[in-house]
Order: C-alpha cells, then sequence, then structure tokens
C-alpha cells in the first residue's frame, strides 16, 4: 500500500529531478554553443537528444513525487481530474504548491550547476545571445502571438501524452517520456526552442539574470574623462559595469503558452483517453 509522502518530500523528489533535468539539458546546449567546448557545433539533434537524457535521469531520481519536473504536468493532472498526483500524493492546493515551488527551485539550481561547470567557457564566449540561450528559450522569429501558439501545441502534445502513459499497460515510463521530449523537440522545437515547461525556462532566465547579465564591458573615454563624442580624441577606454539582456520581454512566452496548453490537454484527457 503507498506510503502518504509528506509535502516535505513532494518538494525534495522535484527539486532534485528538476535539478537534474536542467543540468543535463542547459548543460547540452552550453556543449554545443560555447566558444572552446568539445561538443561545439555539435547541432539541433544532439541537443533533443541531450534534453531527452535529462528527463530521464529527472524522472528517475524523483521517482517518490511521480516525476512530474513541470509545473504544465502538474497543472495538466490537476485539470485532469486525477484524484492524486502520485501514489501517496492526493491533488490539493499545499501539494500543488510544494509540485510547483520545488520545480522552480530545482530548475533555478540545475542552471547554477551548469553555469559553475562551464564558467571558463562563459567567460571566453563573445557572444551574449549564446550566453542566454544556454540558459532560456528564444524565437526563431520574434511574434509573441505565433510563438505563444507554438509553446501551446508542443505542451499539450506533451501533456496529453503524459497523461496517456497512465493508462496504457506495460509502459517503459521514463524512456517513454524521454523519447516523447525528444520527438517534440525534433519535430515542434525549431521556432521558439521549446520550452514546454515554465520552471525550465524561467529558472534559469533568473539564474542568467544573477550570474550571467552583470558584465564588464569597455566604452572609450574622451581627455576630459566623459564618454567621448565622434568629433573626440579617444585617449583611453576604461571598463564600466553593464548588463547583458535576459529577454524579459519575451519570458511570459514561455511561461503561459506551455500552462494552456497543459489545461487544454488536461480538459480534454478524460473526454478521451
Amino acid at each position: 500500500m503507498a506510503v502518504n509522502l509528506t509535502l516535505g518530500a513532494v518538494f525534495g523528489s522535484e527539486l532534485l529531478g528538476t535539478a537534474l533535468l536542467i543540468v543535463l539539458g542547459t548543460g547540452v546546449v552550453a556543449n554545443v554553443l560555447l566558444k572552446g567546448s568539445k561538443g561545439f557545433d555539435g547541432g539541433w539533434l544532439l541537443i533533443n537528444v541531450g534534453w531527452g537524457f535529462g528527463v530521464l535521469a529527472g524522472v528517475y531520481a524523483a521517482f517518490k513525487s511521480g516525476g512530474h519536473l513541470n509545473p504544465a504536468v502538474t497543472v495538466g493532472i490537476l485539470v485532469s481530474g486525477a484524484d492524486e498526483y502520485a501514489p501517496g500524493v492526493p491533488v490539493g492546493a499545499a501539494s500543488t504548491l510544494a509540485y510547483v515551488s520545488g520545480q522552480f527551485a530545482g530548475a533555478f539550481l540545475g542552471a547554477c550547476a551548469t553555469y559553475v561547470a562551464y564558467k571558463n567557457h562563459f567567460d571566453a564566449e563573445a557572444d551574449d545571445n549564446k550566453k542566454l540561450w544556454v540558459f532560456s528559450t528564444a524565437p526563431q522569429i520574434r511574434n509573441y502571438g505565433w510563438n505563444f501558439l507554438t509553446e501551446v501545441i508542443a505542451t499539450f502534445v506533451l501533456v496529453m501524452v503524459v497523461l496517456s502513459l497512465g493508462h496504457t499497460p506495460n509502459t517503459p515510463g521514463p524512456i517513454a517520456a524521454a523519447l516523447l521530449v525528444v520527438g517534440i523537440g525534433a519535430s515542434l522545437g525549431g521556432p521558439t526552442g521549446y520550452a514546454i515547461n515554465p520552471a525550465r525556462d524561467l529558472g534559469p532566465r533568473i539564474a542568467h539574470a544573477l550570474l550571467v547579465a552583470p558584465r564588464r564591458v569597455t566604452v572609450p573615454i574622451g581627455a576630459a574623462g566623459t564618454a567621448a563624442s565622434s568629433s573626440e580624441v579617444l585617449t583611453a577606454a576604461e571598463p564600466v559595469r553593464g548588463r547583458a539582456s535576459s529577454d524579459w520581454a519575451y519570458s511570459w512566452v514561455p511561461v503561459a503558452g506551455p500552462l494552456v496548453g497543459a489545461v487544454l490537454a488536461g480538459l480534454l484527457a478524460p473526454v478521451v483517453l
């Protein structure tokens, strides 16, 4: 018989699993994008596979709580009318908060671990966009409405299939979830980078804002000690404090899109499954 888990155990399980998901997921992006890495320019499929293995590791590690690792999955289960999030974890406001808070905290910590692992490569990389893309998703063609719909569709696929796994006999479980994420990335990831997980994007984006965005930039200094104009003879260059963008203008898309997709899947699942 299943033993009821404490909310602390749920929080810790989701934190651990999501941290492992994110350190392997953002880690593979860093490996492919950052200057001097051994996996540099490894391509989109390597990124897809890396995220899939991140899901595999995270779901296995978070077995106590069911390995949601994603607020969209938690919301999809909630909306579907399920009685439990996992064996021994009844659906409720407190348990929902434990899942979601653990997921966001784990995502932040996993991204911080990736930063530590690739610190030398972040320092060597001059392209601020590549540094940001390690942590967060970004659209190839920026159109907020269409980007939002892409995330809705991709997350609908994710949550609908995850919910269907509970009705499938002899399911391979974490392996099926991992392959699903690889497939979503390969098929639907091109337009937006397939966040399909609010914690996956927001937690690492906060880590980027705290760890990577503050940086030193060199600004030409005129003879009078002020920023030089084009007519002045530049006599020096002084490092001053600046910030790289964490693209907060786009950050709502990979949060709101997955949540809407999850709600739609959760509402439809009891009808079709």
